[in-house]
């Protein structure tokens, strides 16, 4: 009789202890195999860093990875508490494709009802962007920037062949500039929205399982 191989599992990355205790806090029934939430520290090189730890583990070796928390959004019209699926993930190095983006909208929507979800190129940077570096990145294509989801999926897809993505929450955009994440209306949206988001993330991991060899 054979048995079925184990599922690979699934590597869930942020940077902020605000954000890791959103994804701790969430709803964690429904995963199909092993869920690691890792927190990386802020910056690109801490996630760089942390990642290539972390996938040295047997363990994790062919795990999926989905780098997620909160960014800026960068188009107009964008909210606080809005979802961005990036369709890739940029940075100085070139671009990482994101794996299954069509499955996480339609996930999410399913989950977050009533949130708008915005899918395109998410951009990396190595600080805060405010002001016209905005405007500049908007004009780049990307939608929406944060300093963690290239430098994850980069180092994942180096690390070996897996499905990555990246979710973002929009903590400020364009005309909501953000400025102290947790004490306005803002901040407190986008939490409970990362709370939430579990369950879509879970439903892309068992529709893109890798077996184990």
């Amino acid at each position: 009789m054979s048995t079925k191989p184990d599922p690979a599992p699934l590597l869930i990355a942020c940077a902020l202890g605000i954000e890791h205790l959103a994804l701790r806090s969430g709803d964690r029934t429904g995963a199909d195999g092993p869920v690691t939430v890792l927190r990386t520290g802020m910056g690109p090189k801490a996630a760089e860093r942390s990642l290539i730890r972390i996938l040295a583990d047997p363990a994790l070796s062919e795990a999926a990875v989905l780098a997620t928390g909160f960014c800026a959004g960068l188009a107009p019209g964008m909210h606080p508490g809005d979802l961005v699926v990036a369709e890739e993930t940029r940075d100085p190095r070139g671009s990482t494709p994101c794996v299954g983006t069509e499955l996480l909208v339609k996930e999410l929507l399913r989950t977050v009802p009533g949130r708008t979800v915005h899918t395109g190129p998410l951009t990396g940077s190595d600080h805060v962007v405010r002001g016209h570096e905005r405007s500049d990145l908007f004009a780049t294509g990307a939608i929406a920037v944060d300093m963690e989801s290239a430098a994850t999926l980069h180092s994942a897809v180096r690390a070996g062949v897996r499905p990555v993505a990246a979710v973002r929450v929009v903590v400020d955009a364009p005309e909501h500039e953000l400025v102290r994440i947790g004490t306005v209306r803002g901040g407190i949206s986008a939490f409970r929205v990362l709370r939430a988001v579990l369950p879509a993330f879970f439903e892309w991991h068992r529709s893109l399982l890798l077996p184990r060899r």
